[in-house]
């Protein structure tokens, strides 16, 4: 695993990911429970997506920060 380039993916990016993914809320759902817009969490999760689907395809390490 040390070998693994490594993508750092931050709390609120998993949070993002678990709420609409995992948990089915809409952006706006998850916004109120982030307390931040729905804008906001589109942005977020469009990073944590774009950071999954890298480390995925490339077989690279994601880190929690």
């Amino acid at each position: 695993m040390s070998k693994l380039k490594q993508i750092a993916m931050h709390r609120e990016e998993l949070e993002a990911l678990k709420l609409c993914d995992l948990d089915g809320l809409t952006q706006a759902e998850a916004g109120k429970r982030m307390g931040v817009s729905r804008g906001t969490i589109q942005r977020i999760l469009s990073s944590a997506r774009k950071k999954v689907a890298t480390a995925l395809s490339k077989c690279q390490a994601i880190v929690f920060k």
